[in-house]
């Protein structure tokens, strides 16, 4: 009987990435363009949108090295020079990049990385995803709803935004548990136990959507694997306890931070509805900020959801655009992360009564 059942989940799991999958094939039809571009032609014509969406593989290449790269050479540098410094540098750098792949995998999951779907795909499950137990096709499901209904009632992303502007003590504990690995270790456990599936013994257990939003998922059986080799090559070049400090526990603590401040930063404290130009938020980012919050042109928010498609390196462009035909004043642009965080924090605290 327990065969039985593991089976009929098992066969209805692959029946639904069946479902999803044709779904998506429609949604990246490049002959298609029209289907979703609605939109975008308020802003772009399709003559303007076609050379800007197209795809490198050379880009791809480029920026899975660059990412996997950074990673080395801050354990390279760590090896070399093994310090207090270099141990803070290498942590933060490594759960930055641990971000950096979450949006690669989302790039991948937008076709935007490579040219055919099939490198798409690869790439985007086994170099992007499943390292940092992510599910390339459990979230391209959830975030194509996402970008449907941006900030309205049916946005599986609303609850994301929905909490701010907060208090600042609020804004504090938030961070304070990201940092501190509580939201690591929670969501990690609804992973594990999902995929266990143990999810309808607990109450409110996340869905396999919900696990997706906060780029985990609910497989762990690849995610095991590519983690294995990532703990082999570690040992092999580094030390055994390498994985467990430089990998996993900063994807348990500094992932988590960041990843909050970003998704604040892409919908917190804006308006809600279907004006593009008034519900995401595109914000500035100087190198500091590139390389430990917003990598892989991923402030560029605002632009992004215009036309989805358009690869992360072109978003700049897009911008300049934008801004060149007077959108600028009606568009949500903060200047820096920091201004995003005040803001979402700036809601008064309630007296208490003496």
């Amino acid at each position: 009987m327990g065969n039985l059942l593991a089976n009929g989940v098992t066969l209805k799991n692959n029946l639904k990435r069946l479902c999803d999958t044709a779904l998506d094939l429609t949604a990246y039809d490049s002959n298609d363009e029209d289907r979703f571009m609605t939109t975008e032609k308020r802003f772009f014509t399709s003559e303007e949108i076609r050379p800007l969406a197209q795809r490198s593989d050379l880009w791809g290449v480029w920026l899975i090295l660059h990412c996997w790269g950074v990673i080395i050479a801050a354990l390279v540098l760590f090896s070399f020079i093994p310090n207090i410094v270099t141990f803070a540098l290498a942590f933060t750098v490594i759960g930055s990049r641990q971000l950096g792949l979450a949006i690669l995998m989302h790039e991948a999951a937008h076709m935007a990385m490579f040219k055919t779907r099939a490198l798409n795909e690869f790439v985007g499950e086994w170099l992007c995803g499943r390292p940092i137990l992510a599910d390339l096709y459990e979230y391209r499901s959830y975030h194509l709803k996402h970008h449907r209904y941006t900030q309205t009632e049916q946005d599986p992303d609303l609850k994301l935004s929905a909490a701010f502007p907060t208090t600042k003590a609020s804004m504090q504990r938030k961070l304070i548990r990201d940092i501190t690995g509580q939201t690591g270790f929670r969501q990690r456990g609804q992973q594990i136990m999902f995929a266990f599936k143990m999810a309808g013994e607990v109450e409110d257990a996340p869905s396999s959507q919900d696990l997706a939003q906060a780029f985990s998922g609910p497989v762990i059986g690849r995610a095991v694997i590519a983690n294995a080799i990532i703990f082999v090559l570690m040992w092999a070049f580094g030390a055994w306890w390498w994985w467990f400090v430089f990998w996993a526990l900063p994807l348990l603590t500094w992932f988590q931070l960041v990843l909050r401040v970003r998704n604040i930063a892409e919908h917190g404290v804006l308006e809600k509805g279907d004006d593009p130009l008034r519900n995401v938020r595109t914000t500035h980012a100087g190198p500091l900020m590139r390389l430990f919050l917003a990598p892989y042109y991923v402030n560029y928010h605002l632009e992004h959801h215009l036309v989805m498609h358009v690869p992360c390196h072109r978003l700049p462009k897009m911008h300049a655009q934008l801004l060149a035909r007077g959108h600028g004043n009606k568009m949500q642009i903060a200047q820096s992360y920091w201004q995003v965080l005040r803001l979402a924090a700036s809601k008064a605290e309630i007296p208490t009564s003496t």
